[in-house]
Formats: structure tokens, sequence, C-alpha cells
């Protein structure tokens, strides 16, 4: 019995019974754990490992459009919280959007993540938790789009 069971019994926290049914399960762990991988192992009647595809956390993508610098920092919010952003930087002057831009690099690096060039002035940041595979090729280049608006 370890001190700290020892203590939380001694204050009515934890009762007896359960720190010795506690100790059974982490034997019985350490059992298993001893077999050796060499020996072939017997067929018990575990079930199968399903899990389903419904049960999985929901999948959040953020779409931003700062109109200052003042806002990257709600950007890197979202990315330190291990959600992907879409930034949209038509609506700011071309020299925040550099510093924008420059600003999320910084974090996306110190997150191990990923950012992208999804489009003209719009970026996709990505935590580390997701990969960004492929790449999109622009079929006007950036000064025709100008042209067209």
């Amino acid at each position: 019995m370890g001190v700290m069971n020892k203590f939380m019994n001694f204050l009515g926290l934890q009762e007896e019974e359960e720190i010795v049914e506690r100790e059974r399960i982490v034997e019985q762990e350490e059992q298993d754990v001893e077999t050796s991988p060499a020996e072939p192992r017997k067929h018990t009647t575990r079930p199968n490992n399903v899990v389903s595809i419904h049960s999985q956390k929901t999948v959040r993508v953020i779409l931003n459009e700062p109109r200052s610098y003042d806002e990257a920092q709600e950007i890197a919010d979202h990315l330190r919280s291990r959600r992907s952003v879409v930034v949209n930087l038509q609506r700011v002057r071309t020299d925040q959007a550099v510093r924008i831009v420059d600003f999320l690099s910084g974090t996306i690096y110190a997150l191990q993540g990923q950012i992208s060039k999804i489009g003209p002035n719009i970026f996709l940041c990505t935590p580390d938790s997701v990969e960004i595979q492929g790449t999109i090729s622009e079929l006007l280049s950036e000064e025709d789009y100008r042209k067209m608006r």
C-alpha cells in the first residue's frame, strides 16, 4: 500500500477495499506485460476493438478575415487551441498582410503546424494534428486577378 493511499484512507477519502482492488488490477496488468512476446498468444474471449466513426470529436475550421494586424493574435489563439484557420487577407493593406503572415508563420513554426497559400491573399493555417496534402495551382496570376476586380 502506497503512502498516498494510506494518507487518503486515513482522511476517509478512500476506502481500503478500493485500494486492494486497485492493487489487484495493477498486479494483473504487470503479469500481462511480463509474458514474453515469443510465446504464442492464447485466444481469449475479448471482444474485437471496434471504434465507431461517429464517436470522434467534431473538427472545427475557423474562417477569419482580419481588418487589421491587431486581429492576428486571435488567429494564433485558435491555432493554439488546435483548430485550423482559413485566413482571408484581401481586406487589409499589403504591408499589414505581410506582417500578419509573418506573425502567423512564427506561430505555426512554434506549434509545428503548417501554413499553405490556397488563393490570392488566402492562407490555410493548421496545427500539427492536421496534415495538408497536395497543392492548389493558381490558374490566374495575382496580377490577372487584380485586373478582373
